[in-house]
């Protein structure tokens, strides 16, 4: 991400002399587009759905859309609705469909997405029309995060580590998704260079490696 009126680059002539010559082959070579595209964050209404049968019983707080929220909210984003839903496909595809339902650009629906045969969430969305889903990234913490769409709703499916890290896949995925790029397998996989958080004491991502 950048902000306004903050430089992203720069570029030097080394040589104290630069022929007219050396200067046009320099330009010829950036050719006609831009070297670089700011993509403006667009206002999206955001539905957050969290999963897990012993956050639904009260038998583990819900930490998950404060956290979700804060970070949405960030981004300029509104969020138009929030549920906790156990680990029950129907009722997860159903408050999926809810969101729809309610103006939602943007799905966020958080843990049910390890390898656990209770972990519906990703089938539940798959239920409700799920395309273009890709599963798993190379960034930990994050590794089972999901991306997709249903129609022209963008998924967002953010693991349980969300809730004890401050930065993970999810902060790298968001801002992409926000600004409405999409997101190719490719991209995942740039993110293995630089994708393993450090976890350092004093968090200061993203002015740091991590996703890189």
């Amino acid at each position: 991400m950048v902000e306004q009126a903050k430089p992203i680059a720069g570029c030097r002539a080394i040589p104290l002399y630069l022929s007219r010559a050396d200067f046009s082959k320099a330009q010829h070579v950036l050719g006609t587009e831009p070297i670089f595209n700011v993509v403006p964050f667009r206002e999206a209404k955001v539905g957050i759905i969290v999963t897990g049968t012993e956050v639904f019983t009260g038998l583990i707080e819900d930490k998950f859309i404060p956290v979700v929220r804060a970070k949405v909210e960030k981004l300029g984003c509104t969020v138009v609705g929030g549920e906790i839903q156990p680990d029950d496909r129907k009722r997860i595809a159903d408050s999926a469909e809810r969101m729809i339902a309610d103006g939602a650009d943007i799905i966020i629906t958080t843990a049910g997405l390890s390898v656990d045969p209770d972990d519906v969430t990703r089938a539940a969305l798959h239920d409700v029309g799920m395309s273009d889903a890709l599963y798993g990234m190379p960034a930990l913490p994050g590794a089972m995060s999901l991306v997709g769409k249903i129609g022209s709703v963008d998924i967002i499916g953010v693991p349980a580590c969300a809730i004890f890290f401050k930065a993970t896949g999810f902060d790298l995925i968001l801002p992409r998704v926000v600004a409405g790029l999409p997101i190719t397998r490719n991209d995942l996989a740039d993110y293995a260079e630089g994708g393993f958080c450090l976890g350092c004491k004093s968090c200061t991502f993203p002015k740091c490696p991590f996703g890189k």
